[in-house]
């Protein structure tokens, strides 16, 4: 009876809709073992959350905190901010938009999350014509993705930039809560940017052989250095998403009197 059954299983269309009410039932099992939608409202409403706050604390002009040396990530680099004066903090936003909007961790998130496209493992999604992949727009902008991982990268250094002169308050050397917030947030943009996909493509994954290649063994290094990163890549983009939002925010409770900022200053 078994081999029949086997037998049956793979031919005729009898079979096939008897297998998919089997496969049918136990999907419906899995659904109920696992509350699958938990995780896409979760996305919905962190990055929902995130990406309104940033739209709306870029139209505000408050980068700069008034009594310390401390300057918001979503309005760096200053020189660049306050060039439109309606949307002062536009043009310091774009690269990081870009570069997150492409990254193909977080079109995991958004397809699943805001396009049900699947909202889950085993969960019908809701396109109903042809999948054409990344070729068709708006999602052939994805393969810009590169592009903006060049612009992250400068990012990097200015946000570092900003986070050196927060250790500095008219020539003195300045220790405040703020200045080890803005640190952190340079650390974990900086994990997020490193362990990027295209940079691992970029500084290894093009090579079949390193020992054939000019700097084979530097280039190997580096590989294997983003590649521990990459591991991580999920959590980098999590935590310095939050990093991005905590800086702004400590900002701005500074500049609306909330609290004075615990600090050293060394005269």
């Amino acid at each position: 009876m078994t081999v029949r059954g086997a037998e049956v299983a793979g031919s005729g269309k009898g079979a096939s809709a008897g297998d998919a009410g089997v496969t049918t039932g136990v999907l419906a099992r899995l659904r109920r073992d696992a509350p699958w939608w938990l995780l896409p409202v979760t996305v919905v409403v962190v990055l929902g959350g995130f990406i309104v706050y940033s739209i709306w604390a870029s139209t505000t002009g408050v980068g700069e905190a008034r009594n310390a040396p401390y300057l918001s990530p979503l309005y760096s680099p200053g020189w660049l901010a306050n060039h439109i004066p309606v949307f002062p903090g536009l043009l310091c936003i774009l690269v990081p938009i870009a570069f997150r909007g492409t990254c193909y961790y977080y079109r995991k998130a958004y397809h699943r999350s805001f396009l049900w496209d699947p909202p889950g493992c085993a969960v019908p999604e809701l396109r109903h014509g042809g999948y054409r992949g990344e070729t068709a727009f708006p999602l052939s902008l994805n393969n810009l993705h590169r592009f903006a991982l060049y612009g992250a990268v400068v990012y990097i250094p200015i946000l570092a930039f900003d986070a050196a002169n927060a250790f500095s308050l008219g020539g003195h050397l300045y220790l405040g809560l703020g200045t080890a917030i803005m640190v952190l947030n340079v650390v974990l943009l900086a994990g997020y940017t490193l362990s990027c996909h295209s940079l691992r493509h970029l500084v290894g994954g093009s090579v079949d052989c390193f020992s054939c290649v000019r700097f084979g063994r530097q280039r190997y290094g580096a590989w294997r250095g983003v590649t521990r990163l990459n591991v991580f890549h999920p959590t980098w983009a999590w935590v310095s998403l939050f990093s991005v939002w905590a800086v702004d925010a400590y900002v701005r409770m500074l500049n609306a009197g909330w609290f004075t900022d615990p600090h050293l200053l060394f005269r």
